[in-house]
């Protein structure tokens, strides 16, 4: 599952790093350059209930010592580049695992595509990109429509290759790597298998320098309580001082907004309270409890501590998360009547083979790097004054302003590959 670096939350592809060259705005950025269209703020709360559920489903099946980190973004584009060729009751599996039942598909199609624009160059001092491209075997005929309105609403690249090409894997990942700034080298298998006619890939890169940077040379091992109760030296960052923060806690959590750039993106930390494991967090986590505790957080100066970690992840099982969520009739596999991807495929053969996710993180003193991947393979039938970071905890990266929600995890151990 996981090769190489490695934390928590997780929907395609993204990528975080710091700048050290890159200085913090003077003026900063308050709000969107726009107000969310009613259709659009249906979607961000649906993209964020999506988030939640796919968090707790991917939770359940990962060993409890292990950390996660998706990117619920890059799922939900892929899946969504893919729902356009859906009809009947495989749509309406999508709409229901995507949590957007009562949008229209042109309310979907146009609210996706008003927040790749939103999204794109809204912070100068951050690197955040959205690309999508979709891959199909040449001698295969889909309906143009579909690929049509995946390049109008998704920005989709569209390329027809021979898969049975020894070089076609390679292609395909040489796009996935230049998306991702190299941090996700390859999503295809290759060979391509026989039966696989069409990629659909979301890639997601992020890269934000700290507002306030951590003082590397204050960076000191230090040490990090597992849920076991055994620890491990960690290398935990600060600034040498109080800095500006957002911050809010209940009796569940204490929670902490960092800020980068020019404030547009933040990564916010959620920090179990002291009787209280992540776990029992986690079981707790709903929209409504996030919701709250985005709406309290509130101005503050406070000394902050937070591991230095990377982390490379692959949910290998999410196929089985995905079916879970309620895609299961869109699958190859599917019991009873076959997948309906007509308005993709007239032939009406078409079906998910298979679904891939792959993210990559990195936190250091002087910002965050993350990265995430989705590939969807179809084929055919036949607040304290004090907040330091020392035990397992959640974590997510958004952009504030419409609230979307871009990486989610947990840390249970930062320094596990």
């Amino acid at each position: 599952m996981r090769a190489g670096d490695r934390p928590i939350l997780v929907m395609s592809l993204l990528v975080l790093t710091a700048c050290a060259s890159q200085e913090p705005p003077t003026a900063p950025i308050t709000s969107l350059p726009r107000a969310l269209t009613s259709a659009e703020s249906r979607i961000v709360q649906a993209d964020n209930r999506f988030t939640f559920a796919l968090l707790r489903e991917t939770l359940g099946r990962e060993p409890a010592g292990v950390n996660v980190f998706v990117s619920p973004l890059s799922v939900a584009m892929a899946l969504g580049m893919t729902y356009n060729g859906a009809a009947g009751a495989t749509a309406t599996a999508f709409e229901q695992t995507l949590q957007v039942t009562g949008l229209t598909r042109d309310e979907i199609n146009a609210s996706y595509r008003g927040l790749i624009d939103l999204l794109r160059g809204l912070d100068p001092t951050t690197t955040f990109t959205i690309a999508n491209s979709i891959w199909y075997r040449q001698d295969y005929v889909f309906d143009p429509a579909f690929l049509q309105i995946n390049r109008t609403y998704f920005d989709a690249e569209v390329q027809g290759l021979d898969f049975a090409a020894p070089g076609a894997a390679g292609t395909i990942n040489a796009w996935v790597s230049d998306a991702t700034a190299g941090r996700i080298p390859e999503i295809v298998d290759a060979p391509i298998p026989n039966d696989i006619i069409m990629y659909l890939i979301n890639a997601i890169y992020f890269k934000g320098t700290w507002t306030h940077r951590f003082d590397a040379s204050r960076t000191q091992p230090q040490p990090f309580y597992r849920a076991d109760g055994s620890q491990v030296a960690v290398p935990l960052m600060t600034h040498g001082a109080e800095v500006p923060v957002r911050a809010a806690g209940d009796t569940v959590a204490s929670v902490l907004d960092l800020p980068y750039g020019g404030g547009a993106y933040s990564m916010t930390v959620v920090l179990p309270a002291q009787s209280r494991t992540l776990d029992a967090v986690l079981a707790q986590l709903t929209q409504a409890r996030w919701d709250a505790w985005i709406a309290a957080l509130d101005s503050t100066e406070i000394t902050v501590f937070l591991p230095r970690f990377t982390l490379r992840y692959e949910l290998v099982a999410m196929d089985e998360v995905l079916k879970a969520l309620g895609l299961g009739p869109a699958y190859c596999d599917a019991a009873g009547a076959p997948p309906d991807f007509t308005r993709m495929d007239p032939s009406g053969r078409a079906c998910i083979s298979e679904v891939k996710h792959k993210t990559f993180v990195l936190v250091d003193e002087a910002g965050t790097e993350a990265a995430a991947v989705t590939s969807v393979g179809v084929g055919v039938t036949s607040a304290p004054a004090m907040f330091r970071v020392d035990r397992p905890f959640l974590f997510a990266i958004r952009e504030r302003f419409s609230g979307t929600i871009l990486f989610m995890g947990r840390i249970m151990d930062p320094t596990a590959p």
